[in-house]
């Protein structure tokens, strides 16, 4: 973070929330004054219909799960199928709202996403996929749960690759860790799915390689393989 402006940028940030996606697992509870009406636009207390007292049901966290399909949707209870993909859960708890007016008075609307993951390979501490009980994460949080960047790491060319549903493909672009523009930029917050890739720099790895203790060494047990090479080869001429 060489600009001077980056604690200035960093507090104008914007989060404009995840964009729901198809194979994302949505949590989703519906809550009314009238806890009878709100019964049957939930999975969880609907599974209790029925069973006899001090029966016990299934997990309510399992049964309130929602999958986003492959063409976008969910199947609600009483409502039917929505289509979610590609919107906010602002966006989906406005449309879900809307929906439940004709049935119940002022419905409270929860929505998780419980599948929330990003992948950060190349030159960082801990590369792999990783999980976040925060669903707001932008990339230096992404990075720090990935054990920080190597020295040698390129900080000024870090490479997202995001899938944009929009043209239906995935969409490779690269942002500087250093300049503090980087907030204005819709990568600054990760999507679930998204791949971070912080490529090494060259010029440091090379200085890294001169500064090696054991790169004579391995100079030196390389020219030993050389020679015997070259010798094997002349005796079997």
């Amino acid at each position: 973070m060489q600009n001077n402006n980056f604690e200035q940028e960093v507090a104008r940030a914007k989060y404009e929330g995840l964009h729901i996606q198809e194979g994302d697992i949505l949590l989703i509870n519906i809550s009314a004054f009238d806890e009878t009406a709100a019964r049957p636009f939930n999975l969880s207390t609907l599974s209790q219909t029925g069973k006899p007292e001090g029966s016990s049901g299934g997990s309510a966290s399992v049964a309130d799960e929602y999958t986003v399909n492959a063409e976008g949707m969910i199947s609600f209870p009483v409502l039917g199928n929505i289509y979610c993909r590609n919107l906010t859960k602002e966006q989906l708890k406005t449309d879900i709202a809307n929906r439940l007016k004709i049935y119940l008075t002022d419905p409270v609307i929860n929505i998780t996403l419980k599948n929330f993951s990003i992948s950060v390979l190349g030159d960082v501490g801990s590369p792999g996929q990783k999980t976040s009980t925060s669903e707001k994460l932008n990339i230096f949080q992404a990075i720090a749960l990935s054990g920080d960047l190597q020295q040698s790491a390129n900080r000024t060319n870090v490479k997202i690759l995001r899938y944009n549903e929009n043209e239906g493909k995935d969409k490779m672009v690269s942002v500087d860790l250093s300049d503090a523009s980087i907030v204005n930029s819709p990568y600054y917050y990760l999507q679930q799915n998204d791949i971070v890739y912080v490529e090494p720099d060259r010029n440091k790895q090379i200085e890294a390689n001169t500064t090696n203790p054991n790169r004579n060494l391995f100079l030196q047990l390389g020219g030993v393989a050389l020679g015997l090479i070259t010798l094997v080869i002349s005796l079997t001429r």
